[in-house]
């Protein structure tokens, strides 16, 4: 028992990083129709500003963070007023392309930069034996705790955001019927634009979160893009609140497989497993075909 409480606790804090990563995937997708290739690319290179103000400049992790997360947002505002909104007549493949085309200018500018070396960060928290907290004969790091739980808030006032205001509305009319929304009056323009802010300000937190483990370089987020774009696979493009559920699915997957199977081809199997479910629900966990009337 002792052990499966940990490997839940470190897929809770794996899986928070993924869920942030996905959900920025879905929100770019539903309201621009594209796939946001470059949203591990966007997190990196602001996680790089945190860094080098905290490590170049000596600030504290709780002041350079924040300021990573403006500068994603206004990352997010420049990809899409410069980049997108002007390929908005082109098809949704175009689209992907451009974002193909973002994580080279982005990796090929990050260097230029902040320089070629990895740059190292630290915790939220910093691990020692009185940050942690025993739970069920396990111990969890108080940074892990924090990370999960502001991750959890961050998405759920998210999902409350789209539920319950106008703007939230707004982006669902957008991400169901984008013309019809405009005929409605729906700003579609400020949409989209948000929605590439927000999906910044989260691969950035993702970015921000995995750093520790290594450190931050040009590479840190290919493995959060990959199983970003599975989780949003395996719980349907169709919902914004799937891919979170697919993420964390596949973080506890993973985990498990790592410790009770082979941790050679955990990640392979995993994958595997995903594929072969897709091949009978290919819409995801959560969604739903979608019939057109012709």
């Amino acid at each position: 028992m002792k052990v499966f409480i940990t490997l839940l606790f470190r897929s809770l804090e794996t899986g928070s990083v993924y869920a942030l990563a996905a959900l920025g995937v879905v929100l770019i997708y539903r309201t621009s129709r594209a796939f946001n290739f470059a949203q591990g690319a966007i997190g990196t290179l602001n996680a790089f500003v945190a860094a080098t103000l905290l490590m170049s400049w000596g600030w504290s992790i709780w002041v350079t963070v924040p300021i990573a997360m403006v500068t994603a947002i206004l990352t997010g505002f420049v990809i899409d007023a410069f980049f997108i909104r002007p390929a908005a007549r082109v098809g949704h493949e175009g689209k992907q392309i451009i974002t193909l085309g973002l994580i080279i200018v982005i990796l090929g500018i990050t260097p230029i930069l902040f320089g070629v070396e990895p740059i190292p960060m630290p915790r939220f928290i910093e691990f020692s034996t009185l940050t942690q907290v025993e739970f069920m004969g396990a111990s969890i790091g108080y940074n892990a705790l924090f990370t999960i739980a502001i991750s959890i808030a961050l998405m759920a006032s998210a999902f409350w955001f789209l539920k319950f205001t106008s703007w939230g509305l707004a982006i669902r009319a957008t991400a169901s019927n984008e013309m019809a929304s405009k005929l409605m009056g729906v700003p579609t323009k400020n949409v989209t634009m948000m929605s590439w802010a927000t999906a910044a300000a989260f691969g950035t937190l993702a970015a921000i979160i995995v750093a520790p483990q290594s450190a931050v370089d040009i590479n840190m987020m290919n493995d959060v893009q990959m199983s970003a774009f599975f989780a949003c696979v395996l719980g349907g493009f169709q919902s914004f609140y799937g891919p979170v559920i697919g993420a964390y699915l596949i973080a506890l997957s993973r985990n498990l497989t790592n410790f009770y199977i082979t941790s050679t081809w955990s990640t392979v199997i995993v994958y595997v497993v995903i594929l072969i479910f897709l091949f009978f629900k290919p819409v995801g966990l959560v969604g739903k075909k979608t019939i057109k009337k012709v």
